[in-house]
């Protein structure tokens, strides 16, 4: 895997703290994971997404891969932006448990939020305010992933 830049870097440890965050304040059965843990999507499709939301049973401490996430974010580089926005983007929604799949720009705030409704997804671009996922019934600010580095 080539080094992150550390815009790439930053955005998301501040999702995964976001997403954390709200869960803990909503008191919500779900673990709010970072990137290193597999969404397996088929029997020869596996990804590594930079975070995932598992909601359920808790996972097993020597478990590699997220046996039901909700929730699937990449943060988009140079390298996986076609990637990340085509074959990813079917392939998540392969998986009955994934309702939002999340693709943020690492070079300014701008998140494509594509959520499950029925048979369709709904896809829309966020740059301010707050984003609303539900389920599980969760909301995170945009400044939350975006705020500037701290001096």
């Amino acid at each position: 895997m080539a080094p992150e830049r550390i815009a790439h870097v930053r955005v998301k440890a501040r999702l995964w703290q976001a997403l954390d965050r709200a869960i803990q304040d909503a008191g919500l059965l779900c673990d709010a994971l970072p990137d290193g843990v597999t969404v397996e999507v088929g029997e020869d499709t596996d990804y590594e997404p930079d975070a995932v939301v598992n909601c359920g049973a808790p996972i097993p401490g020597d478990a590699i891969a997220a046996p039901n996430p909700l929730i699937v974010a990449e943060v988009l580089s140079p390298s996986t932006r076609s990637v990340d926005s085509g074959a990813k983007l079917a392939d998540y929604f392969r998986l009955s448990s994934v309702m939002h799949y999340l693709i943020l720009r690492a070079d300014r705030p701008q998140v494509i939020h594509h959520r499950r409704n029925g048979p369709s997804l709904l896809t829309e671009i966020v740059t301010t305010g707050a984003l609303s996922l539900d389920p599980p019934g969760i909301t995170i600010g945009i400044d939350e992933i975006y705020a500037p580095p701290m001096r």
